[in-house]
């Protein structure tokens, strides 16, 4: 078994042409744009063509994550080369790292040890743009909001009610609360202002929903980015950057073409943070990719209370998809974490510490299973330290649920290490059919809507709503957004509003502090907790680590 770095791997990897990645998802040459040799866009016209049907949709999604790990990127794409390792015709489709976290703490995105996608220092850098795009598409509208105060204001914005921000695809505290337009007149109108990341940008999230540049219009005109002195929201279709914003996203739209260690093809575009937007890589992408396989394996972000529950009630619901299949990843480390273990005695068996947190494992299973209705598998990727009586116990406690537990070892053995999840992922698409349904209805009330997520899938008693946000809420009902979805921001760590708050917490309330209409993807955002839009960097950043040598060969990439 290797321990080393994962770009050390990736670097030792002798990449096929992208030419010859398409050719295995049958794409023809008429729809590459190459971005060098081992990248490509898809042109979009791809989907209009006749004559094949959809593959199967697989769900890759995890328990609540710990400083652990849990491996669910690496998870999918081992999968998808242990089911072209079984003979399946398959694709990947997966987010696009933000430059926030490979600077951070978190690291990359773009899988792990022997089940990677590559080329991963481009994957997780500039890779082909898309993101310096959307950055650009966000801060022209926000230059043209400032403009046109400055100019006259002939629509009557209030400067104390602007809610889009400027943003920047890097973790940096000092610029979440600026003043700007200071200097005197000939400078603009001095007011507060702030940044988000770009991952937590509206901009990405109309990325991601839209399914044609035609939709992306519709969205973009649609977005809010303040309101007037009596309240009625303004619009980017008010300042016409609809068009201007759309000529900087044209070509960032086309879908990215990569491909794993084992030359399987993965569709990697567009990629909003689960905890605070949606979560899912594209539709577009998705799209594409169940058009050129029978197999598509795709992830959402975070633990399944997050990503998965956007997958499924925004992404799903939008696009008209429907997984055939749900695959939960855990590890006896983590689980032992939300059992109250500290994470420097994760290596010796503690069965007590198990049972304690495997309620957390549990709860996302039942509620892929028992709230959505879609057959389910556990995924446990193994650690040289986990013993046989830890996994048995786990695979005794799934069985109780009717849900079979499959080892998986494809950060050590790529795709052959994952064959066996393959084979009970193929075995679910073929024997189980799921009776896909969302986790509440949109006739509801806002905060129906959101008591249902509470209690359906967190495991909570129900809603605490600030009188802030009660305001904002009956605002948003009169303006007519009560009908849209919703896309609860909170904390990855644990199923309540509380990070602390481990395992499968019971007895608890949510605490709604904001609530914000993103008229342009189409639901409504919650904000519960402290929920940063604009993350800081850690104490010792990542960043830190990363060098490049004379011959521009990067190290210190993960």
């Amino acid at each position: 078994m290797s321990y080393r770095s994962d770009i050390e791997i990736a670097q030792e990897c002798v990449m096929k042409p992208i030419t010859e990645i398409a050719e295995t998802a049958h794409v023809a040459e008429k729809y590459i744009e190459q971005y060098g040799k081992y990248k490509a866009k898809i042109d979009l016209s791809l989907l209009e063509e006749e004559g094949r049907k959809d593959g199967k949709l697989i769900l890759v999604t995890a328990i609540t994550p710990t400083p652990a790990g849990e491996g669910k990127t690496t998870t999918t794409i081992g999968l998808a080369d242990g089911l072209r390792r079984i003979g399946k015709d398959v694709t990947v489709a997966l987010r696009e790292p933000s430059l926030g976290p490979v600077f951070g703490v978190k690291g990359g995105a773009a899988g792990g040890g022997y089940a990677q996608v590559v080329p991963m220092e481009d994957i997780n850098l500039h890779f082909t743009g898309d993101f310096h795009a959307i950055g650009a598409a966000n801060n022209l509208l926000a230059a043209m909001l400032d403009n046109h105060i400055q100019q006259g204001n002939t629509l009557g914005i209030d400067v104390r009610k602007i809610t889009w921000k400027r943003c920047v695809d890097m973790n940096d505290r000092q610029l979440r609360f600026v003043v700007d337009g200071m200097g005197g007149k000939a400078n603009g109108v001095p007011r507060e202002d702030g940044f988000d990341i770009t991952v937590a940008s509206e901009i990405m999230a109309v990325f991601c929903l839209a399914n044609s540049i035609t939709d992306l219009k519709e969205r973009l005109s649609k977005i809010i980015v303040g309101y007037t002195y009596d309240d009625q929201p303004v619009t980017a279709g008010d300042l016409k950057a609809v068009g201007a914003m759309t000529a900087l996203l044209k070509d960032a739209l086309k879908p990215n073409l990569v491909q794993t260690l084992e030359g399987t093809p993965a569709f990697v575009h567009g990629g909003p943070f689960a905890n605070i937007a949606h979560g899912c890589n594209s539709v577009i992408a998705t799209k594409m990719a169940m058009k050129m396989g029978d197999y598509t394996v795709t992830e959402a972000g975070f633990g399944a209370d997050l990503g998965a529950e956007k997958f499924l009630d925004i992404k799903c619901r939008m696009a008209g998809l429907k997984p055939d299949a749900v695959v939960v990843v855990a590890t006896v480390r983590a689980l032992k974490m939300h059992g109250g273990l500290p994470k420097n005695e994760l290596g010796t068996e503690d069965l007590q510490a198990l049972e304690k947190g495997i309620p957390n494992l549990l709860r996302h299973v039942a509620n892929m299973k028992d709230v959505y209705q879609l057959p389910c598998v556990v995924a446990v990727n193994r650690f040289p330290t986990d013993t046989d009586r830890e996994i048995d116990f786990i695979i005794q406690k799934c069985k109780e649920l009717g849900v079979n537990t499959v080892l998986s070892t494809v950060w050590a053995e790529g795709g052959k290490g994952g064959e066996a999840l393959a084979r009970e992922v193929v075995r679910l698409c073929e024997e189980e059919q799921g009776n896909f349904t969302y986790s509440y209805e949109l006739e509801g009330t806002i905060e129906d809507k959101i008591t249902a997520i509470v209690r359906k899938i967190y495991g909570g008693d129900g809603i605490t709503v600030l009188p802030g946000a009660k305001k904002q809420i009956a605002q948003l009902t009169a303006l007519g957004f009560d009908k849209l979805l919703i896309c609860i921001a909170k904390t990855q760590y644990s199923f309540s509003d509380d990070p602390s708050k481990l395992g499968a917490p019971e007895n608890f309330t949510v605490t709604v502090k904001n609530v914000k209409v993103s008229a342009g993807a189409g639901f409504i955002v919650v904000l519960t907790g402290d929920i940063l839009t604009m993350p800081g960097l850690p104490k010792k950043p990542a960043a830190e680590n990363i060098d490049v040598d004379a011959n521009g060969k990067i190290s210190g990439l993960f």
